[in-house]
């Protein structure tokens, strides 16, 4: 015999389910404009390693050939779509968690690129790795500034 939750406990949850999708629907029209207000899709991780720029971004669920990456002048954008099991009918759905949909991340791109024509892409397991070489390390080229207070 299965038993129910109280009341009590799944309504916070179905609360915070309608919000997020009210706050993902009112946020999805700043990605036009070029904002990364609150993806939705593609959570990711940017970092230097042996003078490259590592970009990782999660995907899961998503397919490679759904996945698309473009640099244009100095903007790296992946794109893609994800897509819903239609199998199952919305309405014997108890609960809808995961997010489906187009999705659209970009990335400004340091001057410092090497060659955008060596651009690198891999996708496993959820995750999408671009590395893009550089002329030198980023990390490197940094100086702190220092300023004195009056």
């Amino acid at each position: 015999m299965a038993t129910r939750l109280p009341s009590v406990w799944t309504e916070p949850l179905l609360l915070g389910t309608g919000l997020s999708r009210v706050f993902d629907d009112f946020f999805k029209d700043f990605s036009n404009v070029g904002l990364d207000v609150a993806p939705s899709f593609g959570r990711s991780d940017i970092y230097e390693k042996d003078n490259k720029l590592v970009i990782e971004t999660e995907l899961p669920g998503a397919k490679k050939e759904d996945v698309s990456i473009k640099v244009e002048k100095d903007t790296l954008s992946i794109s893609g779509e994800m897509k819903r099991n239609e199998e199952v009918k919305e309405e014997n759905y108890f609960r809808m968690g995961r997010r489906y949909g187009s999705f659209q991340r970009t990335f400004p791109l340091p001057a410092d690129i090497a060659d955008k024509k060596s651009i690198e892409a891999t996708f496993k397991d959820g995750i999408l790795k671009v590395t893009i070489p550089l002329k030198e390390s980023i990390k490197e080229k940094e100086q702190p500034i220092e300023i004195k207070v009056k």
